[in-house]
């Protein structure tokens, strides 16, 4: 286990709540100390970096600072970025320096434009989902005013700062600060940060919104064109802390995880339907919550990355891994999924809640029209542990009438009227370590008490729900139902006796020697990725053939993946990832029965998304 230190620097948990909304603990800005042996599913996995490459404070960065009459400090959406010029004001003046600040934010256009700028990829208000933005972050700025900008005399150092600082055409480092895309929705939700060009924080869904389909897609463009410009990046996610590092040592870090095994830092989020499993079994999650719905294991869109180095620890976004070694991370699928990491593992938990919404999810012409996405919303379900009842929903019953079946599902949501839903959809019986196979327009839904492992595809937000078992969102708000996106994508073919036969996976041997066996779990011919299952009682080794693996242990208690001379345990229910660049790869099992590891991947033809 892991020792931490208070979690922002000293400051209160009454302070902490002012600026964000959760009760998820902060990932801690330093370890205090650790056994030897890990020990159960690690809630905070960090890649260690060796000595003296992550520095704490603002005091330390604003004397590294202090050497340069000019300083870029640029970011993310979501810093909180008059406090930290508060906090290294406080360092400059300790140091009895005279500062010039210059605020970015001065030059942006005013919020009614940006609105009206942003509008047409937000939909209607009542919208759930936008269109993935074409604008610039230049779009959101007055150019002439901010490329104006010139150091003046009389300073001891002239600071450019906010989002959009290296919009300037000053020529002086860059000092980039990042805040992990949860804790941005945390802050959100206290209504301590806003919207890019807004003055005022929205509510949390519609915040959400212009976040995922304009924010950060404008905002991960941007950092990809000033990339080789940085000379710092640092972690905000403290309200008054920071850790920081120089680039080279970062680009050094990410270049050591393309050759060796990774997992990122996951997170957790209640919901309506959530359940009890990850609270009783992933230490460390605060157990005050109502439930956990979703874990975040691999939806790296929204995950980080943490180093550590002297104890310290500084969490970067994956998609800077992406930029700057898809082809070492994703292999031979590189051209095609570009900097996109194609595959996605989530906890869906309804042990002891409920069922998830009757669902379905759009065609891929579909979700390139209207989302703007690459790939869409292919999944599975790999049931990794549930109750002798328990079901999942899946495939139309023989004989549906599309017509009458909508008329239903329109009553219910304008009546609130419950409907008998095995009456239009099939429910099979769920057991350890089936997989049902949910290809896009598929009608389906987890049901109660099953812990489901999604292997999926990356895109995640595209869930158009039909009928929600007339239940209310947490906050006591009924959920968003989407009848005629449903119906614009649902496929009525896959019904009666086919469902079983093509959308539950039959596994198949195909490969097996001494005390091990590989097992092919088939996906649907829609899937670009596929699945197999590594059952061993010591040990089983495995070729990438430029290909990356997504694993879990499935069944046991820990594992051992031995690359070289190294090795590097990971326990129970813990996700983790192999490059393309990694030709081969060792699992030992260091449990007492057999080991059962889940491996998802990219199929050799994928020729049917291009």
């Amino acid at each position: 286990m892991v020792g931490v230190s208070n979690q922002d620097g000293g400051v209160s948990e009454q302070r902490q709540t002012r600026f964000r909304k959760s009760l998820q603990a902060l990932l801690p800005y330093q370890l205090t100390g650790k056994t030897n042996k890990k020990q159960g599913y690690d809630i905070y996995p960090f890649h260690s970096l060796g000595k003296g490459k992550i520095h704490n404070g603002y005091s330390s960065l604003a004397k590294w600072m202090a050497d340069y009459p000019c300083v870029i400090v640029d970011g993310f959406c979501g810093v909180l970025w008059e406090d930290v010029q508060a906090s290294l004001q406080d360092a400059f003046t300790a140091l009895g320096l005279k500062i010039r600040w210059i605020t970015a934010s001065q030059f942006l256009r005013p919020a009614g434009e940006t609105s009206q700028l942003v509008a047409p990829f937000l939909g209607e208000r009542d919208s759930v989902w936008g269109t993935k933005t074409t604008l610039q972050l230049q779009d959101f700025f007055r150019m002439s005013e901010i490329a104006a900008l010139q150091i003046e005399k009389g300073y001891d150092c002239t600071i450019i700062i906010g989002t959009g600082a290296a919009l300037s055409r000053i020529d002086a480092p860059v000092v980039y600060l990042d805040v992990p895309k949860n804790e941005i929705q945390y802050r959100a939700r206290a209504g301590a940060v806003t919207n890019l060009g807004m003055t005022e924080a929205d509510e949390p869904a519609h915040m959400y919104k212009q976040f995922y389909f304009v924010d950060w897609v404008v905002l991960n463009n941007y950092q990809a064109s000033i990339r080789d410009r940085i000379t710092i990046q640092g972690d905000t996610q403290w309200k008054n802390n920071i850790n920081w590092m120089l680039s080279k040592d970062l680009d050094n870090g990410l270049q050591q995880l393309t050759q060796t095994v990774l997992r990122v830092r996951p997170w957790f989020e209640a919901g309506a339907w959530g359940g009890q499993w990850m609270k009783e079994h992933i230490k460390g999650l605060n157990t005050e919550e109502i439930n956990y719905a979703w874990s975040f294991e691999l939806i790296v869109p929204e995950n980080g990355l943490v180093f550590e180095s002297d104890a310290y620890l500084l969490e970067v976004p994956f998609d800077l891994l992406m930029l700057a070694h898809n082809k070492h991370i994703v292999g031979r699928h590189a051209d095609f999924f570009g900097t996109e990491f194609p595959i996605r593992f989530d906890f869906l938990d309804t042990w002891d809640g409920g069922n998830l919404s009757v669902q379905c999810h759009p065609s891929l012409s579909y979700i390139r029209k209207h989302f703007g996405e690459h790939i869409t919303q292919d999944e599975t379900y790999y049931i990794l542990d549930c109750k002798d009842d328990a079901e999942v929903y899946l495939g139309f019953q023989e004989g549906i009438d599309a017509t009458h079946f909508k008329t239903v599902l329109q009553d219910s949501k304008s009546n609130s009227e419950a409907i008998n839903i095995t009456d239009y959809v099939q429910a099979h019986p769920a057991h350890k370590h089936d997989l049902f196979l949910i290809p896009n327009g598929t009608v389906h839904s987890a049901g109660a008490d099953n812990l489901v492992l999604e292997i999926s595809a990356t895109p995640y937000i595209f869930t158009f729900k039909m009928y929600d078992w007339l239940r209310l969102d947490l906050n006591g708000e009924p959920r968003a139902i989407n009848i005629e996106h449903a119906y614009n994508n649902l496929r009525f073919e896959r019904q009666g006796e086919m469902v079983k036969k093509e959308l539950i996976s039959i596994p198949a041997l195909i490969e097996n020697g001494a005390g091990y066996e590989v097992w092919h779990l088939p996906t649907h011919a829609e899937h670009f990725y596929d699945v197999h299952r590594l059952e061993f009682d010591k040990e089983i080794t495995v070729y990438t053939n430029n290909s990356c693996h997504v694993l879990m242990l499935v069944e046991g208690s820990a594992v051992l993946v031995k690359l070289g001379n190294d090795t590097h345990p990971f326990s129970f229910a813990e996700t983790f990832v192999i490059p393309a660049a990694v030709e081969t790869y060792t699992l030992i099992n260091q449990g007492t029965g057999r080991a059962r590891v889940v491996k998802a991947f990219i199929k050799n033809d994928i020729d049917f998304l291009k």
